[in-house]
């Protein structure tokens, strides 16, 4: 009988364990879905995701889709914004330390033709070849505020 109580115990201390990961999560590209648009996530190169302060994780197709939910939901807490980036599809960094390009000639899936890049050199790069403006993640915010009013 103690050791069925002591399984048990382990057990659901281990679930507990494991339903409080806050860290990113890897996205099932064709079958997750947009946490603001519903769209199904395919782009490997301009998905993104926040963290919630409470380690909720919401995932979203485009950058400007995770924005557009925030400026939605502006009493949310969050506690981290990720995106993937051009450089390496499917990987995140840290949105807030990207550099985005808004290019006509790199679309992505929601129509603002907004690109992150993990460094410099490679944001320059892509503008030299495809033309645009280069955003921080700030710039990128007021940008699309802006445009939205």
């Amino acid at each position: 009988m103690k050791t069925i109580l002591k399984t048990t115990l382990t057990l659901i201390a281990l679930v507990v364990l494991c339903s409080c990961n806050s860290g990113p999560q890897a996205i099932d590209y064709g079958n997750d879905g947009c946490h603001f648009c519903k769209m199904t996530i395919v782009d490997k190169i301009h998905a993104s995701e926040l963290i919630t302060d409470k380690g909720k994780v919401l995932k979203f197709d485009a950058t400007e889709c995770m924005l557009n939910f925030v400026e939605e939901n502006n009493t949310l807490s969050v506690k981290e914004f990720l995106t993937n980036y051009y450089e390496a599809p499917t990987a995140f960094i840290n949105a807030k330390e990207a550099i985005f390009l808004i290019s006509k000639n790199l679309p992505s899936p929601m129509g603002a033709y907004l690109t992150a890049f993990k460094t410099k050199k490679a944001s320059d790069q892509a503008q030299k070849e495809h033309g645009g403006k280069l955003y921080t993640w700030e710039s990128l915010k007021a940008h699309l505020i802006n445009k939205a009013q």
